[in-house]
């Protein structure tokens, strides 16, 4: 069995869905009942859903073959897994954003609020600037405008939710999107399936864009 670590949400159900298309379906995924493990053994393949910061953890452990992961988990976490495919979905980008007007002061230390430290210090390290971060989990749109950072850290997909706060993106840091990843033990034994399905996959994703 090849085991797979699935993005639990909507856009894992996306994901899952060109894994189908592909030629990689597993009827008992659409079953509705609490099993945590989804098995087409015809196929060799086994299927499993996990909260989207997991699946990294999951390929880099070896419990999953591979796995689906997007772009900011393995920036962030760094983990030691092969990067196979971009399959340009859940596309958004991290970027620095502030207050309408913010006028960066280049000889004072920034501050930075972000839940992404690592990108957030590798970004700024590669600019040569002096930082403070400051590690929040959520409403991180709320720092600037309380007083508590100069700047924000994190993901943008529309950008509404800055422009309903008054702010607005300064740089962008990195496009995101999802990536089929693999273990990298599990990549040199099982090569020759992993890469097939990738290949498939990629195929398939072309065929999409004609």
């Amino acid at each position: 069995m090849l085991n797979i670590a699935l993005p639990k949400g909507r856009l894992g159900e996306k994901v899952y869905d060109i894994f189908e298309k592909s030629g990689y379906e597993c009827p008992a995924i659409h079953e509705k009942n609490r099993k945590l493990l989804f098995e087409n053994p015809e196929k060799g393949i086994c299927y499993f859903w996990v909260k989207p910061s997991d699946v990294a953890i999951y390929v880099e452990r070896g419990a999953a073959d591979i796995g689906v992961a997007g772009k900011d988990i393995l920036l962030e976490y760094e983990p030691e897994v092969y990067e196979l495919l971009d399959l340009g979905m859940g596309k958004c980008m991290m970027a620095e954003a502030a207050e309408n007007g913010y006028r960066d002061q280049p000889d004072r230390t920034l501050k930075v609020a972000t839940k992404f430290e690592n990108i957030a210090r590798n970004y700024y390290a590669s600019i040569g600037r002096d930082i403070d971060i400051i590690h929040l989990n959520g409403s991180i749109e709320l720092a600037p405008l309380l007083g508590l950072s100069d700047v924000i850290v994190d993901i943008v997909e529309t950008g509404t939710t800055l422009k309903e706060n008054n702010l607005s993106v300064n740089a962008k840091i990195v496009d995101i999107s999802a990536r089929l990843i693999a273990n990298k033990a599990s990549y040199e034994f099982k090569k020759e399936r992993i890469n097939a399905i990738r290949d498939d996959i990629g195929a398939y994703l072309e065929g999409q864009k004609a």
